[in-house]
């Protein structure tokens, strides 16, 4: 888990792509790849997997929602590898997640014949979920000195482009971005405003948390998907949200 400093490492049950990631990018390190081939790459996975979906080809379908998240973590990897770290990429990569997360619900609920405000309901529920967990992952993040500040905790204003990467589009991308996560973000921070003040998580308390990370997410669709149980995604996403007032409570309580 590079993205870390050594002592804030934690058993993160959302990145089990990070191995094949890492596999990944050594075997393309040296080649014309960049991290954001890899990007557009677990986009189209993404796209596939809900085309797969609608054709009812349902384990076709989970195991490429495993592959987006495989190559979700390849280009980071990458990234770091090649020390080209990008805030394009890493806006860019957060823009196709809300996006391919938003279209798998409407081809559940297409698939499924609930209704599409349960599934508008459960996109909702899913990104809060994600959010509070990247909340606290991003703080772990850009608290201790050797960890990786690419992402930050206040999303307010675009940064300062890297050398390698245009500040137009950094401008550009972070638009998009804040448009679409900041209502998400200002949601989790007034749920659990006193987090950033805190110097550190525990490990077991990131391990439990990271069950809405958006890997362990796809991981819960992949196997209702194989198991026949595509009715019961929707519904079992909007229950699922009780946990953003567990983990807020444990945080605020034990920590």
């Amino acid at each position: 888990m590079s993205k870390l400093a050594e002592d804030d490492r934690f058993l993160d049950l959302s990145d089990y792509g990070r191995a094949p990631a890492k596999i990944i990018a050594r075997a393309v390190q040296f080649t014309f790849v960049t991290p954001i081939h890899l990007t557009v790459l677990f986009g189209i996975s993404g796209l596939l997997a809900i085309f797969s979906l609608l054709n009812e080809w349902y384990i076709f379908s989970a195991l490429l929602l495993l592959l987006k998240s495989v190559l979700d973590a390849a280009d980071g990897e990458l990234s770091r590898i090649k020390e080209t770290p990008s805030h394009t990429g890493r806006y860019l990569d957060s823009i196709f997640d809300i996006i391919l997360n938003l279209l798998i619900f409407i081809a559940i609920s297409y698939s499924s014949e609930i209704n599409y405000g349960f599934a508008l309901l459960a996109f909702i529920c899913i990104q809060f979920q994600g959010t509070l967990y990247n909340y606290y992952y991003v703080i772990l993040r850009n608290k201790r000195k050797g960890g990786d500040g690419t992402s930050r905790i206040f999303e307010n204003k675009a940064p300062r482009a890297f050398p390698n990467e245009s500040q137009k589009r950094v401008n550009i991308y972070f638009t998009i971005f804040y448009f679409l996560y900041s209502v998400f973000d200002k949601g989790i921070y007034l749920l659990d405003p006193e987090a950033t003040k805190v110097r550190t998580f525990p490990a077991w308390f990131m391990t439990i948390v990271s069950v809405y990370g958006l890997g362990f997410q796809l991981l819960i669709i992949a196997v209702m998907l194989s198991l026949g149980y595509m009715a019961y995604i929707i519904p079992f996403f909007i229950g699922y949200s009780i946990f953003l007032v567990v983990f807020s409570q444990i945080r605020k309580k034990l920590l």
